[in-house]
């Protein structure tokens, strides 16, 4: 028998010996399915169904009805609603504060936890525990947050307090009640909640750099702010547009905060569009609010597009 056949016998022969363990898989494969029927996420299903779903979807079909506590019937008015809202001299203003506010947030949002992030980059006891007192606004809720704050900023509060022991005389700034700074303040109160998230991504991304990226830029002679602006910054490009992204649609999408803290004043200049929205569904005007709601969802959608694609050709450009 020549060399041929042998090779051929040979693999005929391991074929065989291979297929009961083959079927052997396939049957433990089917025994597996048989043992996790998929009727057993039918409670989640139903669930994420009744209380995501079905909301979002009636969201689309609500603004063009004349749902409101004023009438007894749903009645379909084609464009009515849209068109009393955007007749309303609100709108554009609150859009307006919405945007400011937003980029107000992003700003101060990721330029601290940018900056504790480098502060606390080396991995030591105090650096670790630190780290943890700064993540902890993430875990409290934005309303009590909001009220805190609140309660702090008042007129008589803590802080005009503080500011009173040490100028000698008595401060009593009115922190939230000013058309002039307040939404600042309030934009500082969102991006001081969220720094930590920030600073955890930030710190991510600090942690997965090269090693023997950062040794040749020290080994060329640039100093610490050179190969951070020359080199760390640039590699942080995926961490940016996370932190970017989520603070701005975060924070176009924020009610709780300015609820807590200043409830849209002093005179509407921190009325943000979820307040709005808030004031007329608590005017029985169902409809107008869900219709408000279809409109800040393609705001925001027009806005982010746009700002993830830049920040991602930015990452590939780096």
């Amino acid at each position: 028998m020549d060399t041929a056949t042998t090779d051929v016998i040979d693999a005929m022969r391991v074929k065989e010996q291979d297929r009961p363990s083959r079927r052997g898989r396939r049957e433990r494969r089917a025994l597996g399915k048989a043992n996790q029927p998929w009727w057993f996420a039918l409670p989640a299903l139903a669930v994420f169904g009744l209380f995501f779903l079905l909301p979002n979807l009636l969201n689309f079909v609500y603004p063009f009805t004349d749902w409101s506590a004023f009438h007894s019937r749903i009645g379909f008015v084609g464009l009515s609603n849209f068109s009393t809202i955007l007749h309303d001299g609100s709108m554009a203003r609150d859009i307006r504060i919405t945007l400011e506010y937003a980029v107000l947030v992003a700003v101060f949002q990721n330029g601290f936890g940018l900056g504790l992030a480098l502060l606390l980059e080396r991995d030591t006891r105090f650096n670790r525990f630190f780290r943890a007192v700064f993540f902890l606004p993430v875990l409290i809720s934005a309303l009590a947050v909001g009220y805190i704050f609140r309660a702090l900023l008042a007129q008589d509060g803590a802080l005009n307090g503080v500011l009173s022991s040490l100028a000698g005389h008595h401060v009593d700034t009115p922190w939230l009640g000013s058309t002039t700074w307040t939404l600042v303040v309030v934009t500082l109160i969102h991006g001081w909640k969220w720094m930590g998230l920030a600073m955890l991504i930030y710190l991510a991304g600090l942690k997965s750099m090269p090693g023997d990226v950062l040794e040749a830029a020290r080994i060329d002679g640039a100093g610490w702010w050179r190969t951070f602006w020359a080199v760390r910054f640039p590699l942080l490009a995926p961490a940016v547009t996370f932190n970017v992204t989520t603070a701005l649609i975060g924070s176009m999408n924020t009610f709780d905060i300015v609820q807590a803290t200043t409830a849209g004043g002093p005179g509407s200049e921190t009325e943000v569009f979820n307040i709005y929205m808030f004031r007329v569904f608590g005017q029985g005007l169902y409809a107008q609010a869900s219709a408000m709601s279809l409109v800040l969802f393609l705001i925001v959608v027009v806005l982010a597009v746009p700002v993830i694609v830049g920040l991602r050709r930015r990452e590939n450009n780096q």
